[in-house]
């Protein structure tokens, strides 16, 4: 992992940008976010509704908390979890052929494709980093 304080704060500032937008985006329309997730075929409607009304808060306080390094560890790690799940529906779902929107930021939200996966993969990486990220030590 990068051990770049830099890097480290600029990944903070990305990841946290990247999910409080998101999450304010899906706050602002819960029902369009439920059929965002209802139309991955996945999860059953009731869970869609759940999802679509906690999930973007989580976002919304986990992006703060890592821009301001409250609760830092655990705010990168759950934020790694949510990643990582999406990468796989992301890949399930190129794998059934499923023509649909990722959902991330409402209507602003683009087809699941490759560049999709790239994309979340990057964030992952950039989420891990700050998990795994410990200061160097002053010599």
């Amino acid at each position: 992992m990068i051990n770049n304080r830099i890097l480290h704060y600029l990944f903070r500032l990305i990841l946290g940008g990247v999910f409080i937008w998101a999450g304010i985006i899906k706050i602002t329309n819960p029902l369009g976010f439920a059929q965002d997730i209802a139309n991955y075929q996945v999860f059953p409607q009731s869970l869609s509704f759940f999802l679509a009304l906690f999930l973007p808060w989580i976002e919304v306080i986990c992006g703060v908390f890592v821009i301001t390094g409250l609760f830092l560890r655990s705010s990168s790690a759950f934020l790694s979890c949510i990643l990582a799940g999406f990468l796989v529906l992301i890949i399930v779902t190129l794998i059934r052929g499923i023509n649909v929107e990722c959902g991330c930021f409402g209507g602003l939200g683009r087809q699941v494709d490759y560049k999709l996966l790239l994309t979340d993969s990057a964030l992952l990486f950039f989420s891990l980093n700050i998990f795994l990220y410990r200061k160097p030590q002053s010599k």
